[in-house]
């Protein structure tokens, strides 16, 4: 078959070389250089000089070029098979300008006759993608020979750089080249140097370069230890996220407000797919706080990060709920929206001059069921205790997240400062998760927030929770976010702290935030261990009193027993009475027989009330740790009553008491009185 296509090939490549002298003519004719360079040849006649071949070979060219692309068409239809006719005719053969075919042929133009055109095409093809493959490689070589010529400075020398007006330039190349450096220190790591010093050189550039302090630049070294990210991460906190809205659905829909505000020439759209109230403004011919619609409280100025944890709280209408640090007011008027004005709304928050925007924002959004508290959040669990259904703690923290807004975070935080944040959030989470009702039919919910990412504000306070009292992690059913750490650096968290959520300004396009959605378990105020061991310690006091009882009314059978044999005992006794007084009066002196076969009936039932007096003591002893255990909230316990008074018991017979009581003396005084009257 091989041979017969090559046959077919051959054929079809002498098959145009007929019309070609028909074409060629009219050719000539319009172009006279070529004919000039003909009869040079036909004159000059004899031997082919090098000379000659170069003239032949440029004559070639110039008639190749010149030839109708009809005659091209059928060249390069005649090299296919017969068989693939019927496709043909939706190929385009035609020769586009500027196309690669004249390079190409220049290639192999020299190679050997025997070659088809196709095959000497694919040649240059292959040798083209050598060269440029050669060419690419020999640049990259180059270019990491000039990255190795790397060399660092150190750490006095760039302090020295720092001192007089920096170079930003060269400054930001060197943080570059440094990245660079780490991405594959094994290679191109200068021998003299270690990784100590690179990371040193990299944190005072981006000291220098974005104005940070070395203690926040360094939490965001740990943070994000790949240096695109965090190059990512900095210039997102630079930049200021998209101005955000909420709608509120006590008053309005968002597609009618949407319109209006579009009618106002406010170019808005739809936030993101998982909120349903929120809107972007990507800009606005008016002021997006003064607008009728503003006033009017149909949606309020507000950030996506702030929408997130009262997603995850997801009250329900009806419920007890309290906003632990609520100002200005709009995660406090969005819960009211979810409740759709029914149940309590507690907003509270420890600075009285807030309370008054609190209140200013809620009038105008129409909530009706809040009330506005000042108050610190320690003191919930003191006045309300196992008060509420959900609670929302947005804590105050360092501000890590939202460095766009105040630009004074990076130079002022340090580890003191965020030392004391970290306190206070433990205080306010116990106090928040004391004041939540375990027993609550559709709540015991406390969700913990904060607008940083640092892991001490984060997963370490909710990790600190977890350790003291009854309660789990359960998942927030955000659609977004990433999921919170296990393990950072020295810290080894709770499995379950996966389930939180952190969010990124550089990959989410909101400000920094963490979420996390706890459960209250019980009401106890003790860690999950130790309501187990005192679960495990109630259900060995339940065992013991069933054996107890059990022991009782085996014993309560033997007594009953012992009863009757010492009834039946009396009655042998008397007989054996009656017998000995027949026998004395018979003169029978059989009486110390009978007494020692009588003895040992009479201490029948003694060993009873010691065993009786020994189970009563082990009870009081079970009720009393059962009263030092007991811990005063979700067990009911046993109280310790007062005892009783001892009556006085008088060893006078009662008969002898009934001759000289008080009534008796007092009777035979009226009856005396009555005889001397009469």
């Amino acid at each position: 078959m091989a041979i017969q296509k090559k046959k077919k090939v051959a054929a079809a490549v002498a098959a145009p070389e007929e019309p070609k002298k028909a074409v060629k003519r009219p050719v000539e004719a319009s172009a006279p250089t070529p004919k000039k360079k003909k009869k040079v040849v036909a004159k000059n006649g004899g031997d082919m000089s090098a000379k000659k071949k170069k003239v032949v070979k440029k004559v070639k060219k110039v008639t190749e070029e010149e030839e109708d692309p009809v005659e091209k068409e059928v060249s390069k239809l005649q090299l296919l098979d017969d068989d693939d006719e019927e496709g043909l005719d939706r190929l385009d053969f035609t020769q586009q300008e500027g196309s690669d075919d004249d390079d190409l042929r220049d290639d192999y133009s020299d190679d050997d006759d025997d070659d088809l055109p196709i095959e000497k095409k694919s040649a240059a093809l292959d040798k083209k993608k050598e060269k440029i493959l050669k060419e690419g490689e020999e640049e990259l070589q180059l270019n990491i020979a000039n990255q190795a010529t790397f060399e660092l400075p150190s750490v006095e020398e760039i302090e020295n750089e720092m001192k007089s007006v920096p170079n930003l330039e060269i400054i930001k190349q060197r943080i570059s080249d440094v990245i660079q450096v780490l991405g594959d220190f094994k290679n191109r790591r200068d021998p003299a140097k270690s990784r100590t010093q690179y990371v040193e050189v990299l944190k005072k550039d981006l000291c220098s370069q974005y104005g940070y302090n070395d203690y926040l630049m360094g939490k965001f070294m740990d943070l994000f230890p790949n240096g695109a990210e965090l190059l990512e991460f900095l210039e997102a906190n630079d930049n200021p996220r998209p101005v955000t809205i909420r709608a509120n659905s006590l008053k309005v829909k968002r597609r009618d407000l949407a319109k209006n505000l579009i009618n106002r020439g406010m170019n808005v759209d739809p936030a993101a797919e998982w909120t349903k109230v929120g809107l972007v403004v990507y800009d606005s011919q008016v002021p997006v706080g003064a607008t009728p619609e503003y006033l009017a409280g149909h949606y309020m100025i507000q950030g996506l990060n702030s929408l997130l944890p009262v997603m995850a709280l997801a009250p329900q209408p009806g419920d007890r709920v309290l906003d632990m640090c609520s100002a200005p007011g709009g995660k406090t008027s969005h819960i009211a929206a979810l409740m759709k004005n029914s149940g309590t709304l507690f907003a509270n928050d420890a600075s009285f001059d807030r309370c008054r925007a609190i209140i200013g924002n809620l009038h105008r959004l129409g909530v009706n069921n809040a009330v506005v508290c000042n108050l610190g959040g320690e003191e919930f669990s003191k006045i309300k205790p196992n008060g509420f259904d959900r609670i929302l703690l947005d804590a105050p923290c360092s501000g890590t997240g939202v460095i766009w807004k105040d630009q004074s975070v990076k130079t002022s935080k340090d580890s003191q400062d965020v030392q004391r944040r970290h306190t206070v959030q433990r205080q306010l989470i116990l106090s928040a998760l004391d004041s939540l009702d375990a027993n609550s039919p559709n709540g015991g919910y406390l969700v913990y927030s904060t607008c940083s990412v640092l892991v001490e504000e984060n997963e370490a306070v909710v990790n600190f929770l977890l350790e003291r009292r009854h309660c789990e992690l359960v998942p927030t059913g955000l659609a977004i976010g990433v999921d919170g750490y296990t393990r950072f650096r020295d810290y080894r968290f709770h499995p379950s702290l996966s389930m939180t959520k952190r969010y990124y300004p550089h990959v989410h396009n909101i400000d920094g935030f963490y979420v996390a959605k706890i459960k209250k378990l019980s009401n106890a105020k003790m860690s999950k261990q130790a309501v187990l061991e005192m679960e495990k310690e109630k259900a060995s006091v339940k065992s013991q009193k069933k054996k107890q009882a059990a022991e009782e009314a085996e014993d309560s059978e033997e007594e009953s027993g012992d009863e009757e044999v010492a009834q039946n005992g009396k009655a042998n006794g008397k007989a054996e009475a009656g017998k000995k007084k027949n026998k004395k009066k018979g003169g029978d002196d059989s009486d110390d027989d009978e007494d020692v076969e009588t003895a040992p009936m009479k201490n029948i039932g003694s060993g009873a009330r010691a065993n009786k007096k020994r189970r009563n003591q082990k009870k009081a002893a079970a009720k009393q740790a059962a009263v030092n255990e007991d811990d005063g909230f979700n067990t009911v316990g046993n109280v310790k009553r007062a005892k009783k008074p001892t009556q006085f018991k008088s060893k006078v017979p009662k008969r002898a008491a009934a001759r000289t009581g008080a009534k008796s003396v007092k009777n035979r005084r009226k009856k005396m009185l009555a005889k001397q009257q009469a």
